[in-house]
């Protein structure tokens, strides 16, 4: 199979590999649809906090964000996987620990996470072997373009569902990158008035092309009463912000991550009797992702600037833009394709369908090496809006 390998920072193959084998517990996968990611880009320019940790090393494959069809399964897997349209869970915990058996394997200590951490190899390729428990199923209404934003939907379900919005409710969502706009799509769904806050001088255009009127920055941001603010951007200064902007008695919503610490005033925290709240991880948001996606409550499509191959991940990663690219800030990659796909059409409500998500089983374990030619890019711009 051919795969992307980032092999030192800003440097990368695009390799002829094995094809992997899925091991008990584990199935392989045929890769509709990888989404390019905030973290991938970190990999990329070497910045991420797990190569320094001895979490992750090069050579690394990266791609956490999937969706695709069961080829096979390995032992101890029901057959009736295969050829199922799937995505999955990017946590991967030990399944034994005190976390994992409370439910919470995205913090397990121990935890691999796909195409990021513990030598797990990611989507950026034709096939993926992944345990058969990660997988979630998709309904014929989820297509591959939406099947790979529901890990990143995931996470931002998660942070509206942290802000607690109520109908009436109105709530500040900073940086309208992929994760930001997100959470500003299933905090409308939930009833809230939205407003998005993006560095000055960018256009607000593509953000009103989604229906969301209030576009500020922070030169322009009114005095209002925020019952909720959450935090999308990976700027160092805007978690003090998102404090300072919330009412009383509020909900601040941490998801973004700066290249650098970030601090808060703890006695605004305490004085304003704030509620804040961390957000690491899609997993426990997943199966409710798919249902906004497949009712048709969220269509997150229009995010989704261009479609390329594997050839095309480096130029990505380095911060270029795909020729005839749309004005959304993610871009897809389709490992079988030569050359670009144009933006992807949608509404952000066209309803759908809704079908059932059928029950299916669990289990799981590692694939993966090398051969091939190497390339290296020139260094990334600068990324200080929206996170992810």
């Amino acid at each position: 199979m051919r795969a992307f390998v980032l092999t030192a920072p800003g440097a990368y193959e695009v390799r002829e590999l094995a094809a992997p084998v899925a091991a008990p517990g584990e199935v392989v996968v045929d890769v509709e649809r990888v989404g390019v990611c905030g973290t991938d880009t970190e990999f990329f320019t070497g910045a991420m906090a797990y190569l320094h940790q001895g979490h992750s090393s090069y050579p690394l494959q990266p791609g956490h964000e999937w969706a695709g069809r069961v080829a096979t399964v390995g032992e101890g897997v029901d057959p009736a996987w295969i050829g199922r349209r799937v995505m999955g869970d990017t946590m991967l915990g030990c399944g034994s620990c005190r976390r994992c058996l409370r439910g919470h394997q995205h913090v397990c200590e121990k935890r691999q996470e796909v195409g990021i951490r513990g030598a797990r190899a990611g989507a950026l390729a034709e096939q993926l072997a992944v345990p058969a428990s990660s997988l979630h199923a998709l309904p014929d209404s989820v297509d591959a373009v939406l099947g790979a934003l529901v890990e990143p939907g995931g996470n931002a379900l998660r942070a509206a569902e942290a802000a607690a919005p109520r109908a009436g409710d109105r709530a500040l969502v900073l940086g309208p990158g992929t994760i930001g706009l997100l959470v500003a799509m299933f905090l409308r769904a939930a009833g809230a008035e939205v407003h998005l806050l993006d560095r000055p001088g960018r256009s607000p255009a593509f953000a009103h092309d989604l229906g969301f009127e209030h576009v500020w920055d922070e030169r322009s941001l009114p005095a209002l009463p925020f019952d909720a603010v959450v935090d999308a951007t990976n700027a160092a200064h805007l978690p003090q912000k998102a404090l300072e902007s919330v009412e009383p008695g509020g909900r601040v919503v941490y998801i973004g991550l700066a290249g650098e610490p970030s601090r808060i005033d703890t006695r605004a925290l305490v004085l304003k009797d704030v509620t804040a709240v961390g957000i690491l991880s899609a997993s426990p948001g997943l199966d409710a992702t798919i249902r906004a996606y497949a009712s048709g409550a969220v269509d997150p499509r229009p995010l989704v600037a261009a479609t390329v191959g594997l050839d095309e991940v480096g130029p990505v990663l380095a911060g270029g833009r795909p020729d005839g690219a749309g004005p959304g800030p993610k871009i897809h990659v389709n490992p079988g394709l030569n050359g670009v796909s144009p933006p992807v059409s949608g509404g952000a409500g066209r309803p759908r369908g809704r079908d059932a998500l059928d029950d299916l089983p669990p289990l799981g374990r590692p694939a993966g090496t090398p051969v091939g030619r190497r390339r290296r890019a020139p260094a990334p711009g600068d990324g200080t809006g929206g996170a992810r």
